[in-house]
């Protein structure tokens, strides 16, 4: 966000050291100007997970806990979903960790409970939102986006080029990469989401990440824009 970048406290035990995988990347970004900020490193201890009762998330609210996927900004304002994958102690050290320049929504489990947000909500342009027809709606949807137009996404084109179980719901799909408000990276697959987009005045780059289901993670799940052209800006 602006010069940050922030390493954040992943849940998974399994991805405890992932960013040492970035580690010069990362140094790199700093002596550049950056400025590097890391979460504490959670613990992960067994009673940080919740695995007695599933009507409840998985994770208990123990320590700060989430993925950069769990949040979307658009300008100034930043949403969060609590969910399997962030705790609400983790939405709190964000909120800390980005001070006054930025405002940390809650996005309810109600929305989706799973893990991230990004095939849920995509933020088009300013004041255009596409939304997960399956689980948003206007009971669980925050009033600040209310003032956006909200456009849902159609029925999903589901396909595999693999045996194995996809690890992703139908829904990747609508995990698209904005690179600009009028032009969209958008799964080739997805012609009917392709087709609103159009309409919507939005140009798309119909494009193939052929195992994303299999290895659970779409376009917008596998970028991150260190370097662009814009002003910071409030949208609300």
């Amino acid at each position: 966000m602006g010069n940050s970048i922030i390493e954040t406290p992943n849940l998974f035990r399994s991805r405890y050291f992932e960013t040492i995988a970035y580690k010069e990347t990362l140094i790199e970004f700093m002596q550049s100007g950056a400025r590097w900020i890391s979460a504490p490193k959670p613990r992960l201890l067994d009673h940080g997970y919740n695995i007695q009762d599933k009507a409840q998330l998985s994770l208990n609210n123990h320590e700060p806990v989430f993925d950069a996927a769990n949040v979307i900004r658009a300008g100034r304002d930043l949403f969060y979903l609590v969910s399997d994958s962030g705790n609400r102690l983790g939405m709190q050290w964000l909120q800390n960790a980005v001070g006054h320049d930025y405002t940390v929504h809650e996005l309810s489990p109600s929305i989706y409970s799973s893990v991230h947000i990004d095939s849920t909500l995509s933020f088009l342009r300013p004041g255009l939102l596409l939304a997960n027809p399956a689980r948003v709606n206007e009971d669980n949807i925050p009033d600040i986006l209310k003032k956006w137009e909200i456009i849902y996404a159609p029925k999903m084109t589901e396909y595999s080029y693999s045996d194995i179980k996809p690890s992703s719901s139908k829904w990747l799909g609508m995990n698209l990469l904005m690179l600009s408000p009028t032009l969209a990276v958008v799964d080739k697959h997805q012609t009917e989401l392709i087709k609103l987009l159009e309409k919507r005045g939005i140009d798309v780059l119909p494009t193939l990440l052929r195992h994303g289901r299999t290895l659970g993670g779409g376009f917008h799940c596998i970028t991150l824009d260190v370097r662009r052209k814009s002003k910071l800006e409030s949208y609300f």
